[in-house]
Formats: structure tokens, C-alpha cells, sequence
């Protein structure tokens, strides 16, 4: 790389309940080469072009509550691939694009949902059928209003091929239609009940769009929401800005504020290099930074003038997934083997200095219907296992430098890098994962590529054996976003192991539309286990935001996505 009941349910300003709640050392290896690469962390400075960071940031400053005005420039790993949350699958897309759209519905809880633009709704007694009556008097960006026929136009863009998404489409799959019954109700018709909808419906990559940007020609796109944010201008790898929307009159049920945003405008800088992004949060260039150097994080908790908040996220874990369709993981031993050969938890602690946790299970921990009992199937660390397993997959050769080699073919697997995307010292953590799979006789080659190679030759054409991705959403579906058969990349889902399990299939379809929380709990169950048990996925660390603030900001709060929220956010004195 962050998804019904059978009686009918009416919604009238209160959360709505979806269904009940789902929830249910060894030794270190210390590489000095990986804590060279760690220790060695020289902040640079950062240049950021166009700016008055220490101009007066708000008006009344004096006071003791919330005040208006002031710039809040926010620092971000990785980059922009589109502006369009129905297209891209980014998270970078979804931290932005949170603050210009709005959502029909709030994700209030983990499996609870309050009104958002919609303010009430219903569904219908098969589940098929929900409908919404929206919020009065909401407008767009553009001054045209909010209604009916702009959510149809919203979700109809989703899931329409010429749009190509990577990621919003797969979320709504059941999704057939949708009819405005009048300016402000509107009636979305699925194919099958789907119990993860409105939850898909309260993630950025849905938010309601303008239709008439959305009738523009595709190379004149830009983003028209009715958040508390519009959108100003992109520069390509450099920054986003947008500037406060005074007329905002609809945030969710659960906002810490109403009304119009206390910013007056918020800007995204792309600053991929840790050191630099922290160097630019501690000497006052940015006022925000999202993802802190985990070998940097206890010295900004203690340093004057700052703070660290620390969410964990709910969703997919930074997992390592093996391509079980082509060369040597096709054996499932060989996926097991190199499982083995790999102490997760002592790279993981030596180089995220225990801000991060070792990952035991494809779902983060704070995702509702996480198994802890599935843990049992996965290949733990064990190198004399590891070689056992190569040896009786028949890799019993070696070369000159100590590479399994069979039928005269050396033991092989391709993991392209993702330079752009690469983030949280995962570069630093792979060459650790590559030096201990060549002591178990496995050969990665780790090849350079840009964004369109990625996409282009691995991601949509396969072309790799090993790729590493995490995504949040806060939701046990995301395991049918990642193993369903019909959810391969080039689908706009996120297969990447390439599964085709009949099994799995049934599982995650059936919790889909279960409205039984024990079916859908067993069979989340199932899947976590099978997928360790078939090795589709090594699971590495539960990834956390580390967000660095100024002192200076206030009110930032975090939605179930752990995506920061800017709406009522504020700069002090």
C-alpha cells in the first residue's frame, strides 16, 4: 500500500447499532549494520518554499479558549497519486481528503454509527435496500447544494469502470443503484445484504462529492466536498493547501466542534525523509508531523514544547504477503520455511525501539473479531525448522554462496521497493528480513522501482513473489478486502498473495451478510487462522500513528481511522 439487520432500522439523530461487538522472547538477533542505520539519524533542515510560519497564528491569542486564524502546515510521508478518494487507495489520499468530504455516516464506535450528511436512515427488512434522508441546507465547495441525485452521482463515479479505483469500489461491491426519491432522500439498492455498508460509507474514499466536478473531463478534476476544508491548489510532491470553508454548517454527530473550522488554512507538506520531517517540526517549520522516527519519539515527549500522541491502527497490520501463484511459494512449505527463518519480533524491536509491536496475526489487535487463538497457526521463528522445510520441498543444494538451489535454478524471490511509498524505516526492516533469509539459504533481490513500474508490472501485473503493505480501516471486513478471490489488486482490492480459496471466499462472503455477530465472528475467526496456517502472510508490526504536535496545537482529535482531525483544531500562543 488504510471496509443489516433483518428487521428494519430507523436512525433518528442516535447511533445505530450494526451488531454486537466482535471482539474477542524469543531470541534477539542484533545486526549492527541495522543499528548503524538506525542510530544514524542527522537531522537535516527542511526547505519548505512560500511561506510565514511565525506570523501571529490567531487572532485573540490571549485567550484562554479556542481562537480563529493562523496557518497549520502538517508533514507527511509519501505522496499524492490522485486527488480523488474514489480513485485512489492511498492513505495520503484519505488523511487529506477527510478534511474537503463529508460522509453520509460517522463511525461512532466500533461497530456503531451516528448521522453525518445523512441525518437519519433506513433499511430494509432483506438488507438490500437503504434509505437516507439528508442534512438542509448543506452546500458544496462550489455554493451548488447537497442532495439526492449529488450522492447518487457520488456513489454511481465509485463504481463506474471509466473511474479505475483502486481501493473505494471494492468497498461497496454489492452496490446496484441508486434512486433520489426526492431532493433530500435518497434510495441505494445492493445486490445482497451486506452488513459492512455504512461502514464503508463513513471512510473518506466515499465521501460525497460535487457533481458538477465530478461532470468535468478527468485532466481538469479537482476535489469539491462541503467539509470544513476546500481545496486551493496540489503541487506535485510538494504540498496540498486548502483554506477554511466559512460557510461549513455540517459536521458529524460526535464532532468536538460545530460550525466553521478555527484555521484559516491547512497545508500538507511531502517530506519523505524522517530526519528532515522531525528537523522541520523542532525547529518551528511545520507546526505537525505524522510519523515520528520511533528512535526519536521518547526525546520529543520530553523535549519543551511538544507533544507525541500515539494511536494504534485499527485494520491490516504491515504485513509481508507471499504470491502463492507463481516459482517456489507455490509450495506452501517454502512459504512456511521462510516465515521461519525470520525473528519478526527482534527486528521489530531493535529497530522500532517498542513503539511499535511485533505483529502475530494479519489484524491489528484494536480491529474488531481479532483472534488471538489464530496465532497457533503461524510459522514462529524457528531456523532449524526452516530448513527442514526447504529440504523437504527438495531445496537440499547450495551454491557458492550458500543459496538453496534446485533443478539447477537458485532459490529466488523478487520484492520490488517502493521508494515513494517507502515509510517508518520499513527499508531498514526488509534488508533485516533479506539478511536472515539468506542465512536460511533464500535469495531476495530487492529491485528499485517507481510509482508506475509498482502499480503497472507488480502490483496490477504480478509481477513479484513478496509485497509488503499495510491498510487501516477499522472493520474485520478488511479481511475480505485482502483475501477474497475477487479482490486482486487490478479489482481494486487488495489480494496481493493472489488467493483463490473457495474457502476463504465463503467465509468472508457470509460474514458479510450475516447479521449474526457469532457466524461472523467465527468465521473472521477462520480466515485469520487459515492464512497463517497456508502462510499467505507474514505478519510484521502493528503500525502506529506517531504524530509530533507543536505546543502550540490544539484540538486536533482522531477519528476510527486514527487519521488526525483538523476541524477543530486551533494554534495557541
Amino acid at each position: 500500500m488504510s471496509l443489516s439487520d433483518d428487521a428494519a432500522t430507523r436512525v433518528e439523530d442516535e447511533p445505530v447499532r450494526k451488531r454486537g461487538r466482535l471482539r474477542s522472547r524469543r531470541r534477539n538477533i542484533v545486526f549492527s549494520a541495522l543499528a548503524a542505520i538506525v542510530a544514524v539519524a542527522v537531522v537535516l533542515v527542511v526547505s519548505l518554499a512560500g511561506r510565514d510560519d511565525h506570523r501571529p497564528p490567531a487572532r485573540g491569542a490571549g485567550k484562554a479558549g479556542p481562537v480563529a486564524g493562523g496557518t497549520l502546515r502538517y508533514a507527511i510521508a509519501g505522496t499524492q497519486v490522485s486527488l480523488d478518494p474514489a480513485v485512489a487507495a492511498t492513505a495520503v489520499t484519505g488523511l487529506i481528503d477527510r478534511n474537503i468530504f463529508d460522509s453520509l455516516v460517522v463511525q461512532t464506535g466500533a461497530d456503531s454509527f451516528g448521522p453525518w450528511l445523512a441525518k437519519r436512515w433506513a433499511i430494509s427488512p432483506d438488507g438490500k435496500t437503504y434509505t437516507f434522508t439528508l442534512r438542509e441546507g448543506v452546500r458544496f465547495h462550489d455554493g451548488t447544494p447537497l442532495t439526492a441525485q449529488a450522492v447518487k452521482a457520488s456513489l454511481d463515479h465509485v463504481v463506474d469502470p471509466a473511474t479505475k479505483s483502486a481501493y473505494a469500489a471494492s468497498l461497496i461491491a454489492p452496490y446496484e443503484k441508486s434512486r433520489a426519491v426526492s431532493d433530500l432522500v435518497v434510495e441505494v439498492t445492493l445486490s445482497r445484504p451486506f452488513t459492512p455498508f455504512l461502514q464503508a460509507l463513513s471512510v473518506p474514499y466515499l465521501g460525497i462529492q460535487s457533481p458538477a466536478a465530478l461532470a468535468k473531463p478527468v485532466a481538469e478534476y479537482e476535489p469539491v466536498g462541503t467539509g470544513p476544508f476546500s481545496y486551493v491548489s496540489w503541487e506535485k510532491d510538494k504540498r496540498v493547501s486548502l483554506k477554511k470553508n466559512p460557510g461549513y454548517s455540517s459536521p458529524p454527530e460526535n464532532a468536538s466542534h460545530q460550525g466553521a473550522s478555527y484555521l484559516d488554512d491547512l497545508v500538507f507538506e511531502f517530506v519523505s525523509e524522517d530526519a528532515t520531517r522531525y528537523g522541520a517540526l523542532t525547529s518551528g517549520q511545520v507546526q505537525a508531523i505524522a510519523g515520528v522516527p520511533p528512535v526519536d519519539a521518547e526525546r520529543l515527549k520530553s523535549l519543551p514544547g511538544f507533544t507525541l500522541n500515539a494511536q494504534e491502527t485499527p485494520g491490516l497490520n504491515y504485513n509481508l504477503y507471499f504470491n502463492q501463484t507463481r516459482g517456489p511459494l507455490r509450495d506452501v512449505r517454502v512459504r512456511r520455511a521462510f516465515s521461519a527463518a525470520i525473528d519478526v519480533e527482534g527486528l521489530v524491536k531493535n529497530i522500532y525501539f517498542g513503539h511499535f509491536k511485533a505483529a502475530r496475526n494479519p489484524l491489528s489487535p484494536t480491529t474488531a473479531a481479532y483472534d488471538a487463538g489464530a496465532e497457533s497457526a503461524r510459522a514462529a521463528y524457528d531456523p532449524a525448522e526452516a530448513k527442514r522445510l526447504l529440504d523437504e520441498a527438495g531445496w537440499t543444494k547450495t551454491d557458492a554462496d550458500g543459496y538453496r538451489v534446485k533443478d539447477g535454478k537458485t532459490l529466488t524471490l523478487v520484492w520490488p521497493f517502493w521508494a515513494e511509498g517507502n515509510k517508518e524505516q520499513r527499508d531498514v526492516l526488509a534488508e533485516g528480513i533479506q539478511a536472515q533469509a539468506k542465512l536460511a539459504g533464500i535469495k531476495v533481490d530487492r529491485p528499485t522501482v517507481d510509482t508506475g513500474t509498482f502499480v503497472s508490472k507488480h502490483l496490477i501485473g504480478g509481477g513479484y513473489d513478496l509485497i509488503d503493505v499495510s491498510f487501516a480501516r477499522p472493520t474485520p471486513d478488511v479481511l475480505r478486502f485482502a483475501f477474497a478471490s475477487g479482490n486482486t489488486y487490478a479489482k481494486a482490492g487488495g489480494n496481493v498473495a493472489l488467493v483463490r480459496s473457495p474457502q476463504i471466499d465463503h467465509w468472508v462472503e457470509e460474514a458479510a451478510e450475516t447479521s449474526d455477530p457469532a457466524t461472523a465472528g467465527r468465521d473472521y475467526s477462520a480466515v485469520q487462522t487459515e492464512v497463517l496456517k497456508q502462510a499467505y502472510v507474514l505478519p510484521l508490526y502493528t503500525p502506529v500513528q506517531l504524530v509530533g504536535l507543536s505546543g502550540k496545537v490544539r484540538g486536533v482529535t482522531f477519528d476510527a481511522q486514527t487519521y488526525p482531525v483538523f476541524h477543530g483544531a486551533w494554534l495557541g500562543a
